[in-house]
């Protein structure tokens, strides 16, 4: 009895424990735009690649500046040989003219080490090699840049969808209380013989037409989430807290598509032309095999000679020890390829060629973008004034029907339904304010600006 008593009393320490530990946890912190495009430039994994292409630039120059320092190779080897090879010369060596003798030259062990030091003296492909690493460089980082404008855009897109989706949510649940409200009314008067089944039965299809509607909002709000976090890098399972959007802030004007862009400074043009630039160089590059090379080569080497394993042993044991040394200068010098090279040179010189077409058809997608993103965004505006002059007719309606409702001119259904109707236009409104934002987005990105949303 003692031990269920200690039992019992653990299982409510466990409980009271737990319980402090879920009160006690803090709810997760409100993620505003600004810290969700943080999270994403820190955490997506495209941009982790970015950053570790920019960084495998830097050890691609090592490789080819290693090019232009010494090269310097130790070898070693052990050889046996079990039948050595005869070599005829004449018998009048050993006193036997006439004839021909045999004798095995060598002996049937060889042990040998050595060093062999190659230095560059003149190569032209390495210093255009050196010069096409550091552009490779200035490619990645740029590349980099582009990577974090991209996961940038998504973020923000995914983010106001998000909140716009949310928005349609609300207009939706307006409406819903407006049609019970309804309901209600048309309900009673029914009931006291002043209305018709069909009208309260087609306001009950209507709320329950929204409410599916509603719930098929409420999938794709978290579709949207689900979205947002994928192009964040965070795992889909952990929840968010997106807060609801302050619209005072968003302040629209016509002053942002004002500013043309400078299509050549953007980050898409200064890839291409970066590129543009690496074809140069592998051009100069194939142009440099028909230059000649010039380059210092040394060897030292230490061998020892034995019809025994030489190793570790000297004269004594028949076994002969020396040394060797060479030092020389090579020029090789290209005479006749068979047409290879110069067949590669116009190759090299057909990218160059192409890739400029490609910086033409860039100038002409980026100019259209902007122009597409200021018509998007003007229409945007022209949305938001319609949405704002039905607001304000909206708000008279109201007003007016108030009055007339107040004495008892107007029913109650006339004035609920200009409730609905100024609920409805003001949640319009919201709504036509954050795809406003969207339009914007798009502008901010073809004027090369997204960074601005970072901060």
């Amino acid at each position: 009895m003692k031990t269920s008593k200690h039992r019992i009393a653990g299982w409510l320490l466990a409980l009271l424990l737990t319980g402090v530990g879920a009160w006690a946890q803090a709810p997760e912190e409100p993620l505003t735009l600004s810290a969700a495009l943080q999270y994403a430039l820190q955490h997506q994994s495209d941009v982790k690649k970015a950053k570790l292409d920019e960084e495998n630039a830097n050890y691609q120059i090592e490789e080819v500046r290693s090019r232009a320092l010494p090269q310097l190779t130790g070898t070693g080897g052990l050889t046996y040989n079990p039948i050595l090879q005869m070599s005829a010369v004449p018998g009048d060596l050993a006193g036997q003219p006439g004839t021909t003798l045999l004798i095995a030259f060598g002996q049937k062990w060889n042990a040998s080490t050595a060093i062999a030091l190659s230095q560059n003296l003149f190569d032209k492909s390495v210093f255009t090699g050196l010069k096409a690493a550091k552009t490779t460089k200035e490619f990645f980082k740029i590349r980099a840049t582009l990577t974090d404008e991209q996961i940038i855009e998504q973020v923000a897109t995914s983010y106001y969808q998000v909140l716009v989706q949310r928005q349609k949510i609300a207009v939706v649940d307006s409406t819903i209380a407006s049609a019970t409200r309804v309901l209600e009314v048309i309900d009673g008067l029914y009931k006291n013989g002043l209305a018709k089944k069909i009208d309260v039965d087609r306001t009950r299809v209507n709320i329950s037409n929204l409410q599916t509607q509603r719930q098929q909002l409420t999938n794709v709000v978290q579709i949207q989430e689900n979205t947002l976090k994928f192009f964040m890098g965070m795992d889909i399972t952990t929840p968010i807290n997106i807060p609801a959007p302050e619209f005072t802030e968003i302040q629209p004007n016509m002053e942002l598509i004002r500013e043309t862009p400078v299509v050549t400074n953007m980050t898409d043009y200064q890839l291409l032309k970066t590129q543009e630039k690496l074809l140069h160089y592998q051009k100069e590059s194939v142009k440099a095999a028909a230059f000649p090379t010039l380059s210092l080569n040394g060897n030292y080497g230490y061998q020892g000679l034995g019809n025994t394993l030489p190793i570790g042993k000297g004269p004594s044991q028949n076994v002969n020890w020396f040394d060797w040394a060479a030092v020389g200068v090579t020029l090789r010098i290209p005479i006749f390829t068979g047409f290879g090279n110069r067949a590669r040179i116009k190759q090299a010189d057909i990218e160059v060629r192409k890739v400029q077409e490609d910086l033409q058809k860039q100038e002409l997608a980026l100019n259209l973008a902007y122009e597409n993103a200021k018509a998007q965004l003007i229409n945007a505006l022209t949305t938001l004034n319609n949405q704002l002059e039905n607001v304000e007719l909206a708000r008279e309606v109201y007003n007016n029907t108030r009055n007339n409702y107040d004495q008892g001119l107007a029913p109650l259904t006339d004035l609920l339904d200009a409730e609905t109707s100024l609920t409805t236009t003001q949640n319009n409104y919201s709504t036509a304010l954050l795809d406003y934002r969207l339009a914007e987005i798009q502008v901010i990105k073809t004027q090369g600006k997204l960074k601005s949303l970072v901060n």
